[in-house]
């Protein structure tokens, strides 16, 4: 009998381990069998297309095509975008000290860091970049300009620049390392009160030793009773780093986040490990559409543990996470392998990838469904993180928005600070700046035309298609006229956010980027509702409730 069980239980065992190694020997057969039929048909076709083929541009299109099934964080990295990579890792590199953008058809300087040699040799905000080595610049080659302008700490780059519309001028820069910032402004605002900004634009490595150093710095100043940390328009970056941030606001021991990967096995938990810097100071986070990845980390840490409240519109929904792996020849893969849970176990992954998509063999496991807080506040999953309380902020003038887009506010101040580099930018008044923004719209040439008369003109041109008769032409002539009258006040109704826009292009002029962002501060709706509930004790405990 006992000779019996022996067998059954040496057949039982068999029989696991055979179905075991079957199921994964399955898995490399698919794996080895295709490999050797993409190997075949690239071969093919690399040799025997009726057009010469170029073999890496060839491959890279097909990893790039098989990498698009899966989602758009996956990603191939070649030697020529490695820099980008090295730059959210390490947050820094060779470089000059300069932020780039176009402005109508120039490529035109938008930044200009503190401390850096592009600073120190005079590069000016609105700037125009003619040659970068050598090399002309336009919009076209843009995608060059990077690789132009950064290189090797100690080595020159000459650039040749458009200054004032007059004034050639030729730099020669050494190149320096350039520790990205991460927090852009820090502060205690208003400037007589005990409450802290923090504008953070990123989680770069540097990101949390930077908030550490300035909550210290703020703390000998005087007492911290409270703070806005400000993630919208915040893309992300290092998970690590987003849990030491936590840190600094959370209780130790608190669970920040956990990341599942794709075996049930594959979770790892973070926790805050130090006591709080700020543990007793009020808390309001500031997120929107823009907040994504370590953001949402952060917002929904702080959400959970009933540590703040989030105000602002939902964030970006990324609840995916990404591990770099090096391969051959300078170039690394960027693959999601994991999802991230707030503490209250959600998954704030918007976008469901599998759906439809033959190449996963399961659909997704996110669902949409309700979690609880710390304090049994109800909070949901999939989605984004939603704020306790939503407050919109956004232009409302399609001139303002027109006005914006054809950088109108930023060729204003480059025209008005070199007619007025002289004057003292807290004395100009107002209506002055703003009659001066007019008479320059008017000198410019510059046409408006509103989403109504589009529409017009789109009714005028099919009645005159159709060869309609009668008066219908006529009348609607009228009426276009009519609105043409109606552009002109748009200008006077939207006088306030188009204030916002000079002024703020000004002060980066005049008070430098600090100066800006105190500038937009002021017509911040969002900022301002934050501070009226930090005010009210009553309210802000409420919503944490």
């Amino acid at each position: 009998m006992k000779n019996v069980k022996k067998y059954l239980l040496a057949g039982m065992i068999i029989l696991l381990f055979s179905g075991f190694f079957a199921g994964r020997n399955d898995v490399y057969f698919e794996i080895s069998k295709n490999i050797d039929l993409f190997s075949k048909v690239y071969k093919e076709v690399s040799f025997n297309y009726v057009e010469p083929i170029d073999p890496e541009h060839f491959m890279q299109a097909g990893i790039q095509g098989m990498l698009d099934a899966l989602d758009p964080y996956t990603v191939f990295i070649d030697a020529n975008k490695k820099e980008d990579i090295d730059l959210i890792t390490n947050g820094k590199y060779g470089g000059i000290g300069i932020s780039i953008g176009v402005r109508g058809d120039r490529v035109t300087i938008v930044e200009v860091m503190d401390g850096y040699s592009s600073q120190r040799q005079g590069l000016r905000i609105g700037d125009v970049l003619l040659q970068a080595g050598g090399i002309k610049i336009t919009p076209e080659n843009l995608d060059q300009i990077s690789s132009l302008v950064k290189g090797d700490p100690g080595t020159i780059v000459h650039l040749k620049i458009l200054r004032n519309d007059d004034d050639t001028l030729n730099f020669n820069l050494v190149r320096e390392e350039i520790m990205v910032k991460s927090l852009t402004y820090y502060g205690f605002y208003p400037k007589n009160s005990n409450n802290v900004y923090l504008k953070l634009t990123n989680f770069s490595r540097s990101a949390a030793d930077e908030v550490k150093k300035a909550l210290l710095e703020l703390k000998t100043q005087k007492e911290i009773k409270s703070i806005v940390l400000d993630l919208r328009g915040n893309p992300g970056g290092l998970l690590d780093v987003a849990v030491d941030i936590c840190d600094k606001f959370l209780p130790k021991g608190d669970l920040v986040v956990s990341t599942r990967g794709r075996e049930q096995t594959d979770e790892k938990q973070y926790f805050a490990t130090q006591e709080p810097l700020v543990g007793d100071s009020k808390l309001v986070v500031l997120i929107n559409g823009g907040s994504a990845s370590a953001s949402e980390i952060v917002a929904g840490a702080m959400q959970d543990h009933d540590r703040g409240v989030i105000l602002g519109t939902k964030s970006y929904g990324k609840g995916l996470v990404q591990t770099i792996t090096p391969l051959d020849y300078n170039t690394s893969l960027k693959i999601t392998t994991a999802k991230y849970y707030t503490p209250s176990g959600r998954c704030i992954q918007k976008i469901d990838y599998t759906k439809d998509n033959k190449v996963f063999v399961k659909p997704d496991s996110i669902i949409k469904t309700s979690f609880l807080t710390d304090n049994k506040r109800t909070v949901y999953s999939g989605g984004g993180i939603v704020p306790d309380t939503t407050i919109d902020y956004i232009i409302e003038g399609n001139i303002t928005k027109d006005l914006l887009a054809k950088g109108m506010f930023f060729t204003f101040a480059d025209h008005y600070y070199y007619m007025n580099e002289k004057q003292d930018y807290s004395k100009i008044p107002d209506n002055v700046l703003f009659d001066q923004f007019e008479k320059y719209l008017d000198k410019e040439k510059y046409i408006y035309h509103s989403e109504a008369e589009k529409q017009i003109d789109k009714m005028i041109a099919d009645v005159n298609a159709k060869k309609i008769d009668g008066t219908l032409s006529a009348d609607l002539e009228h009426i276009r006229k009519e609105f043409d009258k109606l552009d002109l006040t748009e200008l006077k109704i939207y006088k306030d956010e188009i204030l916002r826009g000079i002024k703020g292009e000004l002060a980066a002029r005049f008070l430098g980027n600090n100066g800006r962002t105190e500038v937009y501060l002021k017509y911040d709706k969002q900022l301002q509702a934050a501070l009226n509930l930090l005010a009210d004790t009553s309210s802000y405990n409420n919503l944490l409730r």
